[in-house]
């Protein structure tokens, strides 16, 4: 566990310094967006947590994601990094674990900053005081898809990245992927019967959506884990 939080801690420093003040514009712009501008888009809607809001909470971060996942490991390959890390005393089972939690949690935490500003926004401008929440089970649901949704984005980002030479092709690749994933639900939904999906409830379709993310995550990850061979990559 040591080991995990320092490769987390020399993660953050990337993440967050690395660009100087310009490294802060990302995750205040997310925030801005998530938070203050599509709450007073929405209005008291947003706190409803429809399908759309719930959608747009989940891409955005995952969008973010994806931007930047591939530098993990191609970008030191190409910084010439990747040789002094390897070579360090740091043990496999902490490199690449703590490369996604660092990664998930930094999208996730914008997540969760934007869901409790959005009521705010809504409050102070849209309902003239008029304060709401939203419902606990669809924040809560929110959260946790959140999260997985994240681990997704960071897992593929990571398992890509180990296998290309430059960040330019790991982002490519995500990006095709991306279209791809998102093309094959719209097939898979398209291929249930109607009468099915419209048996379900916004409840019962969002555990649905986690259990299948959730097996989503577990194989990918996985697959990094698996791949993730120090000997393979100093060599390569």
């Amino acid at each position: 566990m040591n080991d995990i939080l320092t490769m987390m801690r020399k993660e953050s420093k990337d993440v967050f310094f690395q660009g100087g003040w310009k490294s802060l514009i990302r995750p205040l712009l997310v925030i801005g967006i998530m938070g203050i501008y599509l709450p007073l888009q929405f209005g008291s809607q947003w706190v409803d947590l429809t399908p759309l809001g719930m959608i747009l909470l989940l891409w955005i971060p995952f969008f973010v994601i994806i931007s930047f996942i591939g530098d993990v490991i191609a970008g030191e390959r190409e910084r010439h990094t990747l040789e002094t890390l390897l070579a360090s005393r740091m043990p496999d089972r902490a490199i690449l674990p703590g490369k996604v939690v660092t990664t998930v949690l930094y999208a996730w935490g914008m997540g969760i900053l934007s869901l409790l500003l959005g009521p705010v926004v809504v409050g102070l401008f849209r309902t003239q005081g008029n304060w709401m929440f939203y419902p606990l089970y669809l924040f809560v649901a929110a959260l946790i898809l959140s999260l997985l949704v994240n681990m997704l984005g960071a897992s593929a980002g990571v398992l890509i990245s180990l296998r290309v030479a430059t960040v330019r092709q790991a982002q490519q690749i995500l990006g095709i992927g991306t279209i791809v994933f998102v093309f094959g639900i719209i097939l898979a939904l398209q291929a249930v019967p109607a009468n099915v999906i419209s048996s379900l409830t916004y409840a019962q379709f969002l555990l649905i959506a986690m259990a299948v993310i959730a097996v989503l995550d577990a194989i990918l990850l996985g697959l990094s884990l698996l791949s993730f061979q120090r000997s393979r990559l100093i060599s390569s």
